[in-house]
Protein backbone atom coordinates (compact mmCIF):
# COMPACT_ATOMS: atom_id res chain seq x y z
CA UNK A 1 0.00 0.00 0.00
CA UNK A 2 1.26 3.51 -0.86
CA UNK A 3 0.43 7.06 0.24
CA UNK A 4 -1.66 7.36 -2.94
CA UNK A 5 -3.70 4.35 -1.83
CA UNK A 6 -4.29 6.03 1.52
CA UNK A 7 -5.33 9.20 -0.30
CA UNK A 8 -7.91 7.29 -2.33
CA UNK A 9 -9.25 5.51 0.75
CA UNK A 10 -9.54 8.57 2.98
CA UNK A 11 -10.30 11.27 0.41
CA UNK A 12 -7.43 13.47 1.61
CA UNK A 13 -4.54 14.70 -0.51
CA UNK A 14 -1.11 13.08 -0.59
CA UNK A 15 0.31 16.23 1.02
CA UNK A 16 -2.12 16.08 3.95
CA UNK A 17 -1.39 12.41 4.51
CA UNK A 18 2.35 13.09 4.40
CA UNK A 19 1.99 15.82 7.03
CA UNK A 20 0.07 13.45 9.33
CA UNK A 21 2.63 10.66 8.90
CA UNK A 22 5.43 13.09 9.71
CA UNK A 23 3.52 14.48 12.72
CA UNK A 24 3.27 18.05 11.39
CA UNK A 25 0.94 20.27 13.44
CA UNK A 26 -0.96 22.05 10.64
CA UNK A 27 -3.56 19.31 10.13
CA UNK A 28 -7.11 19.31 11.52
CA UNK A 29 -7.97 16.85 14.29
CA UNK A 30 -10.65 15.30 12.11
CA UNK A 31 -8.26 14.67 9.20
CA UNK A 32 -5.58 13.30 11.51
CA UNK A 33 -8.07 10.91 13.13
CA UNK A 34 -9.40 9.56 9.81
CA UNK A 35 -5.93 9.15 8.31
CA UNK A 36 -4.44 7.46 11.38
CA UNK A 37 -7.39 5.06 11.54
CA UNK A 38 -6.64 4.09 7.93
CA UNK A 39 -2.93 3.75 8.77
CA UNK A 40 -3.70 1.44 11.69
CA UNK A 41 -6.25 -0.52 9.69
CA UNK A 42 -3.80 -1.16 6.87
CA UNK A 43 -0.66 -1.40 9.03
CA UNK A 44 0.79 1.08 6.55
CA UNK A 45 3.64 2.65 8.50
CA UNK A 46 5.34 -0.49 9.69
CA UNK A 47 5.05 -2.54 6.52
CA UNK A 48 6.17 0.02 3.96
CA UNK A 49 9.49 -0.81 2.28
CA UNK A 50 10.53 2.84 2.27
CA UNK A 51 10.01 3.06 6.01
CA UNK A 52 12.06 -0.06 6.61
CA UNK A 53 14.85 1.33 4.46
CA UNK A 54 14.87 4.55 6.51
CA UNK A 55 15.02 2.49 9.69
CA UNK A 56 18.00 0.56 8.40
CA UNK A 57 19.80 3.76 7.55
CA UNK A 58 19.01 5.77 10.69
CA UNK A 59 21.64 4.31 13.01
CA UNK A 60 19.44 5.18 16.01
CA UNK A 61 18.94 2.90 18.99
CA UNK A 62 16.05 4.21 21.06
CA UNK A 63 16.04 3.80 24.84
CA UNK A 64 12.69 4.29 26.56
CA UNK A 65 13.08 4.80 30.32
CA UNK A 66 9.92 4.22 32.32
CA UNK A 67 10.01 6.30 35.51
CA UNK A 68 11.59 9.68 36.21
CA UNK A 69 12.86 8.93 39.74
CA UNK A 70 14.34 5.45 39.27
CA UNK A 71 18.02 5.65 40.22
CA UNK A 72 18.59 2.05 39.15
CA UNK A 73 17.67 3.06 35.61
CA UNK A 74 19.91 6.13 35.83
CA UNK A 75 22.87 3.91 36.69
CA UNK A 76 21.90 1.38 34.03
CA UNK A 77 21.62 4.11 31.42
CA UNK A 78 25.22 5.15 32.13
CA UNK A 79 26.39 1.62 31.34
CA UNK A 80 24.24 1.48 28.20
CA UNK A 81 25.65 4.78 26.95
CA UNK A 82 29.18 3.47 27.52
CA UNK A 83 28.37 0.37 25.46
CA UNK A 84 27.50 2.46 22.39
CA UNK A 85 30.35 5.00 22.53
CA UNK A 86 32.58 3.14 20.06
CA UNK A 87 29.83 1.80 17.79
CA UNK A 88 28.22 3.16 14.66
CA UNK A 89 24.92 3.62 16.50
CA UNK A 90 23.43 6.76 18.04
CA UNK A 91 21.63 6.32 21.35
CA UNK A 92 18.47 8.42 21.79
CA UNK A 93 16.84 8.38 25.23
CA UNK A 94 13.18 9.07 26.00
CA UNK A 95 11.92 9.39 29.59
CA UNK A 96 8.29 8.80 30.54
CA UNK A 97 6.12 8.45 33.65
CA UNK A 98 6.13 4.99 35.23
CA UNK A 99 2.36 4.65 34.78
CA UNK A 100 2.26 5.64 31.09
CA UNK A 101 2.04 3.13 28.23
CA UNK A 102 5.56 2.51 26.95
CA UNK A 103 4.41 0.54 23.89
CA UNK A 104 2.15 3.29 22.57
CA UNK A 105 4.98 5.77 23.10
CA UNK A 106 7.38 3.47 21.26
CA UNK A 107 5.04 3.24 18.28
CA UNK A 108 4.87 7.03 18.08
CA UNK A 109 8.65 7.31 18.32
CA UNK A 110 9.10 4.71 15.60
CA UNK A 111 7.31 7.10 13.26
CA UNK A 112 9.30 10.14 14.42
CA UNK A 113 12.81 8.76 15.00
CA UNK A 114 12.94 5.74 12.64
CA UNK A 115 15.05 3.71 15.13
CA UNK A 116 16.77 0.46 14.22
CA UNK A 117 16.04 -1.02 17.65
CA UNK A 118 14.55 -0.19 21.05
CA UNK A 119 15.70 -0.85 24.62
CA UNK A 120 12.81 -0.67 27.12
CA UNK A 121 13.98 0.13 30.66
CA UNK A 122 10.94 -1.02 32.58
CA UNK A 123 7.60 -2.05 31.17
CA UNK A 124 4.28 -3.79 31.62
CA UNK A 125 3.77 -7.09 29.81
CA UNK A 126 0.07 -6.41 29.31
CA UNK A 127 0.94 -3.30 27.32
CA UNK A 128 3.15 -5.43 25.09
CA UNK A 129 0.45 -8.06 24.59
CA UNK A 130 -2.04 -5.40 23.53
CA UNK A 131 0.12 -3.27 21.26
CA UNK A 132 3.60 -4.55 20.51
CA UNK A 133 2.58 -6.63 17.47
CA UNK A 134 2.77 -3.53 15.26
CA UNK A 135 6.44 -2.92 16.11
CA UNK A 136 8.67 -4.97 13.82
CA UNK A 137 12.19 -3.79 14.70
CA UNK A 138 14.36 -5.66 17.25
CA UNK A 139 13.64 -4.73 20.88
CA UNK A 140 14.93 -5.72 24.31
CA UNK A 141 13.07 -5.49 27.62
CA UNK A 142 15.64 -4.46 30.22
CA UNK A 143 14.86 -5.60 33.83
CA UNK A 144 11.49 -7.10 32.84
CA UNK A 145 11.16 -10.76 31.91
CA UNK A 146 9.49 -11.14 28.51
CA UNK A 147 9.85 -14.92 28.18
CA UNK A 148 6.06 -15.42 28.18
CA UNK A 149 5.45 -12.85 25.44
CA UNK A 150 4.90 -14.30 21.94
CA UNK A 151 7.12 -11.93 19.93
CA UNK A 152 10.13 -13.09 17.95
CA UNK A 153 11.62 -9.58 17.88
CA UNK A 154 11.36 -8.95 21.66
CA UNK A 155 14.19 -10.22 23.89
CA UNK A 156 14.66 -9.60 27.61
CA UNK A 157 17.37 -9.40 30.25
CA UNK A 158 16.20 -9.37 33.85
CA UNK A 159 16.63 -10.48 37.46
CA UNK A 160 14.31 -13.02 39.05
CA UNK A 161 12.27 -10.44 40.98
CA UNK A 162 10.08 -12.99 42.73
CA UNK A 163 13.03 -15.04 43.98
CA UNK A 164 14.94 -11.88 44.96
CA UNK A 165 12.03 -10.65 47.06
CA UNK A 166 11.67 -14.09 48.62
CA UNK A 167 15.39 -13.96 49.51
CA UNK A 168 14.96 -10.54 51.17
CA UNK A 169 12.02 -11.64 53.32
CA UNK A 170 13.67 -14.98 54.17
CA UNK A 171 16.65 -13.02 55.47
CA UNK A 172 14.39 -10.96 57.72
CA UNK A 173 12.70 -14.14 58.94
CA UNK A 174 16.07 -15.75 59.68
CA UNK A 175 16.85 -12.74 61.84
CA UNK A 176 13.73 -13.28 63.93
CA UNK A 177 11.26 -10.89 62.26
CA UNK A 178 7.72 -12.11 61.67
CA UNK A 179 5.52 -9.04 61.13
CA UNK A 180 7.15 -7.63 58.00
CA UNK A 181 5.50 -4.83 56.05
CA UNK A 182 5.83 -4.44 52.29
CA UNK A 183 6.01 -0.94 50.82
CA UNK A 184 5.97 0.07 47.18
CA UNK A 185 4.59 -0.97 43.84
CA UNK A 186 1.38 -0.65 41.88
CA UNK A 187 -0.98 -3.16 40.33
CA UNK A 188 0.09 -2.12 36.80
CA UNK A 189 3.77 -2.97 37.33
CA UNK A 190 4.92 -6.52 36.55
CA UNK A 191 8.00 -6.09 38.73
CA UNK A 192 5.83 -4.93 41.64
CA UNK A 193 3.53 -7.92 41.24
CA UNK A 194 6.48 -10.34 41.21
CA UNK A 195 8.13 -8.77 44.24
CA UNK A 196 4.88 -8.92 46.17
CA UNK A 197 4.57 -12.59 45.24
CA UNK A 198 8.06 -13.21 46.63
CA UNK A 199 7.00 -11.54 49.90
CA UNK A 200 3.93 -13.78 50.03
CA UNK A 201 5.90 -16.92 49.10
CA UNK A 202 8.27 -16.34 52.00
CA UNK A 203 5.38 -15.97 54.44
CA UNK A 204 3.78 -19.16 53.12
CA UNK A 205 7.05 -21.08 53.39
CA UNK A 206 7.46 -19.99 57.01
CA UNK A 207 3.89 -21.00 57.82
CA UNK A 208 2.75 -17.55 58.93
CA UNK A 209 -0.99 -16.93 58.66
CA UNK A 210 -2.30 -13.97 56.62
CA UNK A 211 -3.67 -12.14 59.68
CA UNK A 212 -0.24 -12.37 61.36
CA UNK A 213 1.56 -10.69 58.48
CA UNK A 214 2.48 -7.04 58.02
CA UNK A 215 0.50 -4.84 55.62
CA UNK A 216 1.31 -3.85 52.04
CA UNK A 217 1.31 -0.11 51.33
CA UNK A 218 1.76 0.66 47.63
CA UNK A 219 3.41 3.59 45.96
CA UNK A 220 5.76 4.80 43.24
CA UNK A 221 9.45 3.99 43.21
CA UNK A 222 10.72 7.23 44.73
CA UNK A 223 12.17 8.62 47.97
CA UNK A 224 9.01 10.67 48.59
CA UNK A 225 6.69 7.70 48.13
CA UNK A 226 8.78 5.57 50.48
CA UNK A 227 8.70 8.31 53.09
CA UNK A 228 4.91 8.73 52.84
CA UNK A 229 4.30 4.99 52.93
CA UNK A 230 6.43 4.61 56.06
CA UNK A 231 4.67 7.50 57.81
CA UNK A 232 1.33 5.86 57.10
CA UNK A 233 2.64 2.52 58.32
CA UNK A 234 3.86 3.99 61.60
CA UNK A 235 0.37 5.38 62.25
CA UNK A 236 -1.53 2.22 61.28
CA UNK A 237 0.61 -0.69 62.53
CA UNK A 238 2.77 -0.37 65.64
CA UNK A 239 3.66 -4.08 65.74
CA UNK A 240 5.75 -4.18 62.55
CA UNK A 241 9.41 -4.90 63.29
CA UNK A 242 10.74 -4.89 59.72
CA UNK A 243 10.03 -3.44 56.28
CA UNK A 244 10.78 -4.85 52.85
CA UNK A 245 10.83 -1.97 50.35
CA UNK A 246 10.43 -2.89 46.69
CA UNK A 247 13.19 -0.45 45.70
CA UNK A 248 16.19 1.07 47.47
CA UNK A 249 14.89 4.61 46.91
CA UNK A 250 11.76 3.66 48.83
CA UNK A 251 13.83 1.99 51.55
CA UNK A 252 15.89 5.16 52.02
CA UNK A 253 12.72 7.26 52.12
CA UNK A 254 11.32 4.87 54.73
CA UNK A 255 14.45 5.14 56.89
CA UNK A 256 14.16 8.93 56.82
CA UNK A 257 10.54 8.73 57.97
CA UNK A 258 11.46 6.34 60.78
CA UNK A 259 14.19 8.69 62.01
CA UNK A 260 11.93 11.73 61.73
CA UNK A 261 9.47 9.93 64.01
CA UNK A 262 12.17 9.51 66.68
CA UNK A 263 12.76 5.81 66.05
CA UNK A 264 15.98 4.05 65.08
CA UNK A 265 17.05 1.73 62.26
CA UNK A 266 17.64 -1.11 62.87
CA UNK A 267 17.14 -1.00 66.65
CA UNK A 268 13.39 -0.27 66.44
CA UNK A 269 12.55 -1.19 62.84
CA UNK A 270 14.70 -3.05 60.30
CA UNK A 271 14.65 -2.12 56.61
CA UNK A 272 15.74 -4.07 53.54
CA UNK A 273 15.61 -2.80 49.95
CA UNK A 274 15.90 -4.08 46.41
CA UNK A 275 18.16 -2.97 43.52
CA UNK A 276 21.56 -2.20 45.04
CA UNK A 277 21.92 1.45 44.01
CA UNK A 278 25.19 2.99 45.06
CA UNK A 279 23.86 5.46 47.63
CA UNK A 280 22.72 2.55 49.81
CA UNK A 281 26.33 1.68 50.58
CA UNK A 282 27.03 5.22 51.83
CA UNK A 283 23.74 5.93 53.59
CA UNK A 284 23.40 5.76 57.38
CA UNK A 285 22.78 3.08 58.32
CA UNK A 286 24.23 1.31 55.29
CA UNK A 287 21.33 -0.35 53.49
CA UNK A 288 20.87 -4.10 53.38
CA UNK A 289 19.48 -4.91 49.94
CA UNK A 290 19.03 -7.32 47.06
CA UNK A 291 21.65 -6.12 44.60
CA UNK A 292 21.04 -6.47 40.86
CA UNK A 293 24.06 -6.77 38.57
CA UNK A 294 23.45 -3.49 36.74
CA UNK A 295 26.55 -3.65 34.54
CA UNK A 296 25.86 -7.19 33.34
CA UNK A 297 22.18 -6.51 32.65
CA UNK A 298 23.09 -3.39 30.65
CA UNK A 299 25.91 -5.05 28.73
CA UNK A 300 23.89 -8.12 27.75
CA UNK A 301 20.96 -5.94 26.67
CA UNK A 302 23.23 -3.91 24.38
CA UNK A 303 24.89 -7.02 22.95
CA UNK A 304 21.48 -8.54 22.24
CA UNK A 305 20.05 -5.52 20.43
CA UNK A 306 23.13 -5.20 18.22
CA UNK A 307 23.13 -8.92 17.38
CA UNK A 308 19.42 -8.81 16.55
CA UNK A 309 19.90 -5.80 14.27
CA UNK A 310 23.02 -7.04 12.50
CA UNK A 311 22.41 -10.81 12.42
CA UNK A 312 18.64 -11.09 12.60
CA UNK A 313 18.85 -13.14 15.81
CA UNK A 314 15.49 -14.19 17.22
CA UNK A 315 14.33 -13.34 20.73
CA UNK A 316 16.28 -14.61 23.72
CA UNK A 317 15.51 -14.26 27.41
CA UNK A 318 18.19 -14.23 30.09
CA UNK A 319 18.06 -14.04 33.88
CA UNK A 320 21.01 -12.36 35.59
CA UNK A 321 21.80 -13.46 39.15
CA UNK A 322 21.25 -11.15 42.15
CA UNK A 323 23.15 -10.95 45.46
CA UNK A 324 22.02 -10.34 49.03
CA UNK A 325 24.13 -7.48 50.43
CA UNK A 326 24.06 -7.67 54.22
CA UNK A 327 24.91 -4.29 55.73
CA UNK A 328 23.62 -2.38 58.78
CA UNK A 329 19.87 -1.80 58.39
CA UNK A 330 18.63 -5.19 59.62
CA UNK A 331 18.67 -6.22 63.29
CA UNK A 332 19.05 -9.81 64.46
CA UNK A 333 16.16 -10.09 66.91
CA UNK A 334 17.23 -13.60 67.91
CA UNK A 335 20.35 -12.18 69.54
CA UNK A 336 18.12 -10.50 72.15
CA UNK A 337 16.53 -13.80 73.24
Amino acid sequence: MTIKDLARETGYSVGTISRVLNNHPNVSDKARKIIMEAVERNDFILNTSAKMLKQQQSGIILTIVKGNSNELFASMLEHIQACFINTKYTLVTEFMDEEDNEVLRARQLCQDKKPMGILFLGGNNQNFLEGFGKITIPCVLVTNNGADLPFKNLSSVSTDDCLGARCAVDYLMENGHRRIALIGGTSVSDISILRRKGWEDAYNAWGIKPWERGPHIGGRYSYESGYRAMERLLKEDTEVTAVFAMADVMAIGAISAICDNHLRVPEDISVIGFDGIRIGEYYHPKLTTIEQNVAQIANRSCEMIIECIEKGTEARHELISFHLKCRQSVKNCLADL
